[in-house]
């Protein structure tokens, strides 16, 4: 299970999650995934936890971002890593992209 090794924006459709959050898969393998996630102004990724690895930039914007009870505002440039299993979420403060790394894939995300 893999996209190709190349994969252009501009051709992958974006998902509505609601509330003000969407996101498009850039590209995964087996082991790996990648996640393009925008966000409007207010827009919450809510308190959560998974069994993957995750680390992500700030592409744009600028973000509250809160792992494991420590909150960070970020901005443009700045990121982070999730370690498995443990709680994390974010609020956007403008109009913002994630770009998201996880390991393993995001099965959930392909139903």
């Amino acid at each position: 299970m893999a996209t190709d090794v190349f994969v252009k924006d501009a051709t992958v459709d974006w998902q509505d999650l609601g509330a003000g959050v969407r996101r498009k898969i850039l590209g995964y393998n087996d082991a790996m995934m990648m996640v393009r996630v925008e966000f409007e102004t207010g827009a919450i990724g809510p308190l959560h936890s998974h069994p993957h690895v995750q680390c992500a930039v700030v592409e744009k914007g600028a973000f509250d971002v809160t792992i494991d009870g420590r909150t960070q505002r970020l901005a443009t440039g700045d990121g982070y890593i999730v370690p498995p299993n443990v709680v994390h979420g974010v609020v956007a403060l403008e109009p913002g992209v994630l770009l998201d790394v996880f390991t393993p894939i995001r099965e959930d995300f392909l139903a």
